[in-house]
């Protein structure tokens, strides 16, 4: 076992613990270990006021937790990132309420070129998750700097997130809301593995005797934010846990982006409302957030807006106007609008939606990706 991690977990895990605190301890004691041999009253004398913190018992207590959580790390291949260690994450360390402790598992650099969170509701549709497949494509193919996706492993637009990051080989970490002792939700323990065989991983603050409770949830959220250069909110209802990182970034003087929807779709309320707000900017694409974010593009690619378009046919092009002019159409009225046969039109529109241009939706309507 590592003594002196022991010392480190136990210590940043006392109650209330935040970094003012803990810079203030330790500038006293000198380092954790003396903070935990010495008694209460030597304390509460050198630090100038009593705290239940300083009970041995509770201390005793805290320590053998630590101990036990370094033996659970060396045992599993968990790397712990302490708030002094050059790997913490550094964009999150400016943060006041950032952990004392992270503990992850897999290659990923935290501190690389440049972090994009995306994240959005558990229930998306294919509209989010187009978007956050061609942004995450784009954005790898057109970045002259390196980049990363950090989201929370949820269902939905995290999922997507770090999935279209795997499909374009971009590293993506995921922040979870338990120790690494488990993965939630358990459908996720395959993505979970190949994020961190794709040069990802995993990070928490919670260690593996944590409870899981649906606050951390809330909790992780400041980490989403914390860590990254941007936050993009792909969709979201009028309410929920997107919307908290979207505001968290905005606390913590991050870029927020959020795509825009109608305004009768039920997961384009919450973006509507950050963008109505300026709480975030509009997002179409990856060449909004590159240009927001003055991020260079590739010198031997094309431009990024250039690629994002491509040369429609006639026939593409008048599909496209119907779509933009109506919101949303079924084969049979697109066919009679464009005055073409339903066999043409039915090929036609599968083509369109193998390019990125249109998404399927239940009740065979078509509207525009």
């Amino acid at each position: 076992m590592d003594d002196a991690l022991a010392y480190r977990i136990a210590f940043s895990s006392l109650r209330g613990m935040n970094r003012v605190m803990a810079e203030q301890l330790l500038a006293r004691c000198g380092d954790e270990q003396r903070f935990f041999e010495l008694d209460e009253r030597q304390l509460g004398a050198m630090m100038g006021f009593g705290n239940r913190l300083f009970d041995a018992d509770y201390r005793r207590t805290m320590l053998d937790r630590g101990r036990r959580e370094a033996d659970f790390i060396a045992a599993h291949n968990i790397t712990p990132l302490y708030f002094t260690d050059d790997r913490y994450p550094a964009r999150l360390a400016d943060a006041d309420d950032a952990p004392l402790m992270l503990f992850s598992i897999g290659p990923a650099d935290m501190n690389r070129g440049k972090i994009v969170a995306i994240v959005g509701t558990r229930h998306a549709t294919p509209y989010g998750i187009d978007f956050v497949n061609r942004l995450v494509g784009d954005l790898a193919a057109n970045m002259a700097e390196p980049l990363m996706i950090v989201s929370g492993l949820a269902f939905g637009i995290d999922a997507a997130a770090h999935q279209a990051s795997l499909k374009a080989g971009v590293p993506t970490v995921g922040v979870l809301a338990h120790g690494l002792n488990t993965i939630y939700p358990a459908q996720h323990r395959q993505l979970a593995a190949d994020m961190v065989r794709g040069s990802g991983g995993l990070v928490t603050e919670y260690s593996s005797s944590d409870p899981v409770h649906k606050g951390n949830f809330v909790a992780r959220n400041r980490i989403v934010a914390g860590m990254s250069d941007c936050v993009v909110v792909a969709e979201s209802a009028a309410k929920g846990g997107a919307l908290i990182t979207a505001n968290l970034a905005a606390d913590y003087n991050r870029d927020v982006f959020a795509l825009p929807g109608r305004t009768s779709d039920r997961y384009s309320a919450g973006c509507n409302d950050l963008i109505r707000r300026n709480v975030a900017a509009l997002v179409q694409d990856a060449g909004d957030i590159m240009h927001a974010m003055n991020w260079p593009a590739k010198e031997s690619g094309q431009a990024v807006q250039q690629t994002l378009f491509q040369e429609l046919s006639a026939e593409e092009q008048a599909v496209i106007d119907y779509l933009t002019e109506c919101g949303e159409g079924q084969l049979n009225q697109i066919a009679i609008a464009m005055n073409t046969n339903v066999g043409r039109m039915m090929s036609l529109l599968i083509d369109m939606e193998f390019k990125g241009l249109i998404l399927t939706y239940p009740g065979g309507k078509y509207r525009l990706a």
